[in-house]
């Protein structure tokens, strides 16, 4: 399959995965209650979250089409940046899964009639839904990542969605699975072509009596499960004769097998009478079930809208860019995660009322084993903790391997960011930014960064007091420690709050201005960063000014374009020409000319920016208006006007009427 026909196929894909997203939770409204409209929202919900999934897969083939346009057909299908063909052919079996369950649901949308056929009609939708269920997860365990380039963030994603569906598949009974697996392989061989059954030696054997259930014979699953799957009658009919054929070879041996070991049949069969008489598993009440892995919640907390979610799903719903709420779509307002106290001590009291394990309020996450699958993991806890108290140990060695391992294990995932900081490492880490090891200290501070990126940590490391060890970092670390403490004030300052904290910290602003002014060129832009995001604030603004922030910025729009810092230096006169303070500090320090030579020579992005500091400058200012026009601002406002961005435009012709009503004048 070519880079074309994989983004053909991810679009029809991504298509289905939208309308199924929106099918389900109409069926549900719509059906009576019981478990038909039950299933269909929970197969549309684990449906929807394969969106990202497939976007990465369409990703992959425009990028895989982009970088090789000029080959020959020839060699454009030996072009490495294809996948092979036993991996496309994965993404044809996923078309076909999704298709199935979207046939599913539209069954499930016919009215219901109250009459004696009506629950034979459920009957044969749910054999329909554990078979679609147990199809899908099937074919996303086929899908070979790497060949497809999907970030670790969405494989991880992908991973507990075929979790569910294991443990939907297994909570509506196995009974009909290995009928599954071969009308599967049946209609996966097939597409088209002639039906054959193809059976090896090494294949399970299959009895027709022991693997249906008992309210369908064998030919009833076999016709509702190609109905699912879009199959003619003619269809229907080989593959029920085919495997039948098969069975009844299969049964023969069986007969010779069973009359030569009697014993061992009655043992089983003795075996399967006990499996029988079971009792059912304890039903987890819906209320106390994560929405997103449909399990029982051990840490419940509250999102925007007022859904409750197990904490370790929903961050990692949010770390892969949603901004939605999964069960309602609605937009979250914010990303603050409440605790849900009361929700958390009712599951508590269920447990104990029916003697089950009480769930340990731990983050649980996902590591990769060497099988290649995901599992849930509690044992980096223990090393957490072990770490944290060797961050505390007398031994500088002990304190310098501990630190850089926390800040190695903080960069890898969010869950080790929530892990760390429930074992109490933030104020540990914040003493150390004093110590006089600089090594300590740098890993130190780049554990904190990292630590800040899970936005709940950025309260805590706020509240260890950790903006002033932060700046003293700042002032006289090793230059890589000074660029990650910069990077630290950006990621916190992320919170308005934070923003007036760092803001009035004592030296804030002035080791951030020696640091864009002679620090290297990475310290220059994180430093950059970081006073444009803090002088967002209008209170900052005259502070960065008194501090001195114009002399490096105007050095750093005299400097050479391939410097690249032409961009951070008219982003933060941009947001500091707002303050009339700032304004009137930017008119003195002689910044008109430079920007009307960024007008004659800069990158279309500068011009943009230029022209709207120029703007703002020259508003009910006649005499930055007048300079100007002597300076000849004139023709390349002009040229900007015609054949600027959008926006320069828009400046640009501000502008020039300003400078005609002076004239005019």
């Amino acid at each position: 399959m070519a880079a074309p026909e994989i983004r053909t196929t991810a679009e029809a894909m991504l298509t289905l995965v939208q309308e199924v997203a929106a099918m389900g939770p109409v069926i549900a409204a719509a059906s009576a209650p019981g478990s038909l409209g039950a299933s269909c929202l929970r197969l549309s919900r684990k449906i929807s979250l394969l969106s990202h999934f497939l976007e990465e897969i369409w990703d992959f083939a425009a990028r895989s089409d982009d970088a090789t346009p000029s080959l020959p057909p020839s060699e454009a299908a030996c072009s490495s940046s294809s996948p092979p063909v036993d991996a496309t052919s994965c993404l044809a079996d996923l078309l076909m899964a999704l298709e199935a369950a979207k046939k599913c649901l539209m069954l499930g949308r016919r009215p219901r009639q109250d009459n004696a056929s009506s629950d034979l009609v459920e009957k044969n939708i749910d054999i329909q839904f554990q078979y679609v269920t147990w199809q899908l997860e099937k074919v996303l365990g086929k899908i070979p990542y790497e060949n497809f380039g999907i970030s670790d963030e969405v494989q991880e994603q992908v991973e507990l969605i075929r979790a569910q569906l294991r443990r939907a598949t297994v909570k509506s009974g196995t009974t009909n699975l290995k009928v599954f697996s071969e009308i599967y392989d049946m209609l996966s061989q097939t597409c088209g072509k002639e039906l054959k059954l193809q059976r090896t030696s090494s294949s399970p054997e299959l009895h027709i009596d022991d693997t249906v259930d008992g309210d369908h014979d064998f030919k009833d699953i076999v016709m509702l499960v190609a109905e699912v799957n879009g199959k003619s009658n003619h269809d229907m009919d080989n593959i029920t004769s085919d495997i039948t054929a098969g069975l009844n070879k299969a049964r023969i041996a069986d007969s010779f097998i069973s009359a030569v070991n009697d014993d061992n049949q009655i043992n089983l069969t003795s075996q399967m009478l006990g499996e029988f008489k079971k009792p059912d598993p304890l039903e987890i009440p819906e209320d106390f079930r994560c929405p997103i892995s449909l399990e029982l919640m051990k840490d419940p907390v509250i999102v925007s809208t007022g859904q409750t979610y197990e904490r370790a799903y929903i961050q990692k719903w949010i770390d892969c860019g949603n901004r939605t709420c999964p069960k309602t779509q609605q937009k979250l307002q914010n990303l603050t995660l409440t605790p849900n106290y009361v929700l958390r001590s009712l599951i508590m009291q269920w447990c104990e009322l029916h003697k089950v394990e009480q769930p340990c309020k731990t983050v649980s996450g996902w590591i990769r084993k060497s099988d290649g699958a995901f599992h849930e993991f509690t044992g980096d806890r223990v090393a957490i903790e072990v770490l944290v108290r060797n961050i505390s140990s007398r031994s500088l060695e002990d304190q310098r391997s501990a630190a850089a391992e926390l800040r190695s294990l903080a960069k890898r995932s969010t869950d080790n960011r929530i892990l760390i900081a429930e074992a109490g490492a933030i104020p540990v880490l914040v003493k150390l930014l004093s110590a006089d090891d600089h090594k300590i200290q740098e890993h130190a501070v780049t554990a904190l960064l990292n630590l800040s990126i899970y936005e709940h940590n950025k309260e805590l490391i706020v509240l260890a007091g950790a903006i002033g060890p932060i700046i003293q970092v700042l002032r006289s670390g090793s230059m890589e420690a000074r660029e990650n403490a910069a990077a630290a004030i950006f990621s916190l300052s992320l919170i308005d709050d934070n923003k007036i904290t760092i803001g009035s910290a004592p030296g804030a602003f002035d080791a951030l201005i020696e640091l864009l002014y002679s620090g290297s060129h990475r310290g220059k832009k994180d430093a950059a960063t970081a006073l444009f995001n803090l002088c967002i604030y209008q209170g900052n603004k005259a502070r960065a000014i008194r501090a001195g922030i114009l002399s490096p910025l105007l050095k750093m729009l005299q400097e050479p374009l391939s410097n690249g810092m032409i961009d951070e230096a008219l982003t933060i006169l941009s947001v500091l020409v707002s303050h009339q303070e700032g304004k009137m500090a930017i008119a003195r320090a002689n910044t008109i000319p430079l920007l009307i030579d960024l007008l004659r020579t800069g990158q279309p992005r500068n011009k943009e920016n230029a022209a709207a500091i120029l703007l703002a400058l020259c508003k009910k200012d006649n005499e930055n208006l007048a300079c100007i026009g002597r300076l000849g601002a004139l023709i390349p406002l002009t040229e900007l006007a015609k054949s600027g961005t959008d926006r320069a435009k828009r400046k640009a012709t501000s502008l020039l009427e300003h400078l005609c009503k002076l004239q005019m004048l």
